[in-house]
């Protein structure tokens, strides 16, 4: 008896407490997404450091070694 005592008592402490702080965690996250937006938002918006007419690869392609030798190719007519 003393054990679902306790397991109600948790589950209600848990729920006041989640109304209580759920405000202030929805609020931190909203700003720590905001800057988060905005911190990506003003990095794209440099100016660039290369003149114009330079070309700078700022990725390397990747090298996907197709395989050519994947069979025939057969032509085929459906008959009826």
């Amino acid at each position: 008896m003393k054990f679902i005592l306790y397991i109600l008592l948790f589950y209600f402490a848990l729920k006041f407490l989640s109304k209580l702080f759920a405000p202030a965690l929805f609020k931190y996250a909203v700003k720590k997404a905001g800057q988060r937006f905005n911190g990506g938002f003003n990095q794209q918006k440099a100016e660039p450091t290369t003149k114009e007419g330079e070309i700078s690869i700022d990725k390397m392609p990747n090298n996907k070694s197709s395989n050519k030798n994947v069979g025939e190719y057969v032509d085929y007519e459906e008959i009826e």
